[in-house]
């Protein structure tokens, strides 16, 4: 991250205009998680998951739950889609 920090200190994103797509972002709303669910995994597959969810900055519970929420959201494109 520092790396990526040093370069926008010296570069301006306007040099990069011409090459950026436009992308549509989703913001889902703030709710309140009043549920939980215990999900048993393997040792290894938790440190897999918990070492990925660090370099993306956000935690292991997150990381799932967006994971979760994508595969959601999938799964109703392609039902919605036959």
């Amino acid at each position: 991250m520092q790396e990526e920090a040093d370069f926008w200190d010296t570069h301006s994103i306007n040099d990069y205009l011409p090459e950026l797509k436009e992308t549509r972002i989703e913001y889902l709303p703030k709710v309140k998680k009043e549920s939980n669910i215990v999900l048993r995994m393997e040792p290894e597959l938790k440190k897999r998951l918990a070492a990925l969810s660090r370099k993306k900055g956000i935690t292991l519970s997150a990381l799932v739950r967006i994971w979760l929420i994508e595969k959601l959201q999938d799964e109703a494109t392609r039902q919605n889609g036959r």
